[in-house]
């Protein structure tokens, strides 16, 4: 069989339909989610929990591809890397190769993603591991002089080199620019910082000779700051976000996957709905972590009793999710456990 081109990771990724499964946690972030339900973080429990999500009987029917965490590209499911597993399964593996945010000198509030030391030899070993697509994160708080342009112009050269390494390497980057809900803003501040970054970004990819169509970006829906007193319905997000999109992005784009940034599950899905009902020039789906995670690992609480419940949730949640990339999700189908 022939190895997997970067065009067609791509259109296997952006696969009418599905969407793409953010179990990246670093070590710290799914530490603190376990402790909060009293499971033990340890190698072995993290490899058990993310071995129920991906063995889920049916998954590969609405999920494209899975982002892993380096620890979990190294482990193996039953006899196999757990790359390969999720190629067995027909979904795509792909790595999170960003080392986490630090505070950007001279300027407080603000973050910069390191992990570019190093990188290139990095990605050969991931490809080599089986990898076919990166993903790269960059977070940007939004306040009354957040954020600055010193932090966007950060951010965006490193996304580029990001993106470029990965290309070189010959997989396929996600490109991931994420204004924060954190804060009081309302929606339009949020759209406005978000069009301000996307076009930085993009200015940079173009700079670093990143080809578009060999790429997916990953950004957050348009909402006001969780803390805003008034709260927006799910056709005023589509309408921002995608007033937004069609202002900072270029159609050359083959797609764009949504981040739930902290959204509850539902209303994730309700929001990512009436997104792409309304539609644009790219492919609209999800690349969602918390969103489809969260019941899924309440449900199961370290239990092995529990496995087959967890794995329901997690489908379920896939599902309707999946429904939402076409423009279908109703409550009924919510309803539909």
């Amino acid at each position: 069989m022939a190895a997997p081109t970067i065009e067609s990771v791509v259109a296997q990724l952006l696969t009418p339909g599905k969407g793409i499964l953010a179990a990246d946690e670093s070590l710290g972030t799914i530490g603190k989610r376990f402790a909060a339900l009293s499971i033990a973080s340890t190698a072995e429990s993290r490899l058990a929990y993310r071995t129920i999500l991906f063995t889920t009987e049916g998954l590969a029917e609405f999920i494209s591809g899975v982002i892993l965490f380096d620890e979990t590209i190294g482990q193996r499911i039953g006899s196999s890397s757990a790359a390969g597993a999720l190629t067995g399964m027909a979904m795509v593996p792909g790595i999170k190769v960003d080392k986490g945010t630090e505070a950007l000198p001279g300027f407080a509030g603000e973050k910069f993603t390191l992990g570019l030391d190093g990188l290139r030899e990095r990605l050969a070993s991931y490809h080599d591991l089986g990898a076919r697509f990166t993903k790269w994160r960059a977070v940007f708080a939004v306040g009354d002089h957040m954020p600055s342009s010193a932090c966007i112009s950060a951010n965006a050269h490193a996304l580029a080199l990001f993106a470029a390494l990965s290309q070189e390497a010959g997989l396929v980057p996600i490109v991931e620019p994420e204004v924060l809900m954190d804060g009081s803003h309302t929606i339009a501040r949020c759209e406005e910082v978000t069009a301000a970054t996307l076009k930085s970004v993009f200015a940079a990819l173009l700079e670093q000779r990143v080809v578009l169509e060999h790429m997916l970006l990953k950004t957050g829906m348009v909402l006001p700051g969780k803390d805003c007193p008034r709260q927006v319905d799910a056709a005023e997000v589509a309408q921002a976000t995608l007033r937004c999109l069609r202002l900072a992005v270029p159609s050359g784009v083959p797609g764009i996957v949504f981040l739930s940034g902290g959204q509850d599950g539902v209303e994730a899905t309700e929001r990512l709905n009436a997104i792409c009902q309304a539609g644009g020039p790219w492919r609209l789906s999800f690349s969602f972590g918390r969103a489809l995670q969260n019941l899924a690992m309440k449900t199961w609480m370290g239990r092995l009793s529990k496995v087959r419940a967890a794995q329901a949730a997690l489908l379920h949640r896939a599902r309707c999710n999946a429904l939402a990339v076409q423009g279908r999700y109703s409550a009924a189908a919510e309803a539909n456990t």
